[in-house]
């Protein structure tokens, strides 16, 4: 049997991007759900500087005890979000940037959705 063009089986470029939303969503709403909090949004923003940085390096300015920083790391890393790597008797900690690009990318996909809605929405209540 021939295959079908995308046209013809009623999808389109939107449904696309709807439709890898919809495949990894569980995998991207765990990657929300850790940089929901403020805390482990600003450890990323730490490690968004680039480099391996130690539990001890990573408290040095914080108020939250090395063990509260170690418990937000391993939620981040659960989500994908960053990594350690062991050196020596050391443990860093770096970003791991697939999973934020796959995010950023989701945000994208929403954001052009919801130009579309509010296309269409203008253009209905102009047509009033």
């Amino acid at each position: 049997m021939p295959a079908r063009s995308s046209t013809a089986q009623g999808t389109d470029q939107r449904d696309t991007g709807l439709s890898a939303i919809v495949r990894s969503s569980e995998t991207l709403a765990s990657v929300f759900a850790a940089l929901g909090d403020p805390t482990r949004l600003k450890l990323v923003a730490v490690l968004c500087a680039g480099g391996a940085f130690s539990i001890a390096q990573l408290t040095a300015n914080a108020e939250i005890s090395r063990q509260g920083v170690t418990k937000h790391l391993q939620v981040l890393a659960q989500a994908g979000v960053v990594r350690d790597v062991k050196r020596g008797r050391e443990r860093l900690w770096q970003l791991e940037p697939g999973q934020i690009d796959e995010a950023k990318r989701t945000l994208e996909i929403i954001g052009k959705e919801w130009e579309v809605a509010l296309g269409q929405l203008k253009t209905f209540a102009e047509s009033l």
